[in-house]
């Protein structure tokens, strides 16, 4: 049946993409090379540097997804910089030769491929070379990043220790310049205990070939390349990862691709597939769709909430339409991301989330109305509290002042100075670091007494 699905789904696309795969003796999927008609033309636009990035399902089958990379990629959308999926039969060395070389036969700007970037754990490096004997094969910088905050976890370091060492790890990856590198390096040699320094491979800071191919990014490129392929591996791990049946976890994953990245990345690019089928109608309509579930929402604004709700909730809405923002979907919360405001939403009927503007007014936040344009829903009644429905409240002045409470307003300005001051922190030099660090200990014990250690 999941078969016959991935078929229909041949037919459905108006450019037929490459759909290759193998049948075990049980009729089960053994092996799948998948690539469409648009995601071949990316890669013969920008085939210079490769990232493939590894998913394994509980049946312990391993999707390969391959990714273009580099200064020269600049593609929006969660997957529009996947150019191939596969599944090898075996991950050993003839089945990843046989992938490698079914990828080449179909794409010839292979030769050009000038770099592979590869997670810690990938072995087979020398089937790599052997299939790409002209391309430099390199750790990525995601993969790495990946692989010590796992290793942060694993450890069960004491929670400050491994909340200095993860905002430093973050800090470092969005500017990896090599003093940064070598001031991380050293942190971890300071922070890990030495029986356990070994398994982090903290060398691998301290090459510079691996970080040369990150480094050209600005640390606002680098916060959105990480944030993005976060998205990516999210994605993948959700329709892939933990699907048992790998044929229904490679249907849902090509109906979601079919769906969301490659006509919107084809669009804005100007590509056009590599047989020259015209765009399809349905191409341009994914930016209408999404300003027409927008323009419900503001509809839904207006006409259930008072008019000093809808002003305050538009203008939640107008920073969710200029800002980034990243969904992760769990069973019965969903994460929101909007820049480097991370809440948690909880979705239920009267949806509520975990930041300051809908805790002090409990009204749909930036967070919540991302979530409902990302379903494709509008504002409902009773999402809302009876003193913001239409005709209830006085003033917007009335509200705010009923809601708003003299201890949060602490607590806001608390949060705010303590996040400026975090960040004067991380960014000042050593020296520097020491002596506003003596500063703030002094206060602390002047505060709270020398007798009872404040943890800073």
């Amino acid at each position: 049946m999941a078969l016959t699905m991935l078929n229909e789904l041949l037919i459905e696309d108006p450019s037929p993409p490459l759909l290759l795969y193998q049948l075990s003796k049980t009729a089960q999927l053994d092996a799948l090379n998948y690539q469409s008609c648009f995601m071949q033309g990316v890669f013969a636009h920008f085939p210079e540097i490769l990232f493939i990035h590894r998913t394994y399902n509980p049946r312990g089958k391993v999707l390969y997804t391959f990714l273009v990379d580099g200064p020269r990629v600049q593609l929006e959308g969660h997957l529009a910089r996947a150019v191939y999926f596969a599944i090898p039969a075996k991950e050993d060395a003839e089945g990843l030769a046989q992938m490698f070389q079914v990828f080449k036969k179909f794409n010839p700007a292979w030769e050009r491929v000038c770099t592979i970037l590869v997670d810690p754990h990938f072995l087979l490096l020398p089937t790599l070379a052997m299939e790409f004997p002209t391309a430099e094969v390199l750790l990525s910088a995601f993969h790495i990043c990946k692989f010590l905050q796992g290793k942060f976890y694993q450890l069960s370091l004491e929670q400050p220790v491994e909340r200095v060492l993860l905002t430093s790890l973050q800090s470092t990856m969005c500017s990896a310049t090599a003093g940064n590198l070598r001031k991380l390096y050293t942190l971890l040699s300071t922070c890990i205990p030495p029986a356990q320094l070994p398994e982090l491979h903290s060398h691998w800071l301290l090459n510079d070939r691996i970080w040369l191919a990150h480094r050209w990014r600005s640390r606002a490129e680098s916060s959105h390349y990480f944030q993005g392929l976060e998205v990516t591996a999210h994605v993948l791990s959700q329709f892939f990862g933990t699907t048992p049946s790998v044929e229904k976890g490679m249907t849902a994953l090509l109906q979601y691709l079919q769906q969301n990245s490659g006509d919107k990345a084809s669009f804005s690019l100007g590509l056009s597939p590599p047989n020259n089928h015209p765009p399809s109608d349905g191409g341009p309509e994914s930016p209408k769709v999404e300003q027409l579930v927008e323009a419900g929402i503001q509809h839904s604004l207006n006409a259930i909430c008072t008019g000093p709700a809808a002003q305050l909730c538009l203008g939640e809405l107008a920073v969710v339409q200029k800002s980034t923002h990243l969904i992760g979907s769990g069973s019965e919360k969903v994460n929101i991301q909007i820049l480097e405001d991370t809440h948690r939403v909880q979705p239920q009927t009267t949806a509520s989330c975990s930041c300051y503007f809908n805790q002090a007014f409990r009204l749909p936040c930036r967070h919540i109305l991302t979530m409902l344009s990302a379903r494709r829903q509008v504002l409902q009644p009773d999402m809302l509290p009876a003193g913001w429905t239409a005709g209830c409240a006085a003033s917007l002045g009335d509200i705010v002042g009923s809601k708003w409470s003299e201890t949060l307003d602490k607590h806001l300005a608390v949060a705010l100075l303590t996040e400026e001051v975090g960040q004067l922190l991380q960014h000042c030099s050593q020296e520097e670091f020491e002596r506003r660090y003596s500063t703030l200990r002094e206060l602390a014990d002047s505060w709270i007494g020398p007798y009872e250690q404040v943890q800073l």
